[in-house]
């Protein structure tokens, strides 16, 4: 599972990369705007950043974690990275159309 484990810790980290620069855009079209709609998309991006960055700590940080997905429920653990992959694909959708 180490390909796994390293593409989820690589996409998680360029999530947070990415969230960093969206939530920022996002901080500045709220502050320029103050609608509910950009609002939504600060708290999103926000919550976005707190998961993935627990998420970082648990593929990267946390050696206990990547042992037991990988020997303990291999199955999970596969399926919790490829949900990594999944959220790297959407958002380099969500930070194209937004520097659009």
């Amino acid at each position: 599972m180490g390909i796994w484990l390293d593409a989820a810790s690589a996409a998680t980290a360029l999530n947070v990369c990415m969230l960093v620069v969206l939530t920022g855009i996002w901080l500045r079209n709220y502050g320029e705007f103050r609608s509910k709609h950009t609002l939504g998309f600060v708290v999103f991006g926000v919550l976005l950043l707190a998961e993935n960055l627990l998420s970082f700590y648990y593929y990267v940080l946390d050696p206990q974690v990547a042992t037991l997905l990988s020997s303990a429920a291999p199955v999970a653990g596969r399926a919790m990275m490829f949900v990594q992959l999944l959220e790297f694909g959407a958002l380099v959708f969500l930070t194209w159309i937004t520097l659009d």
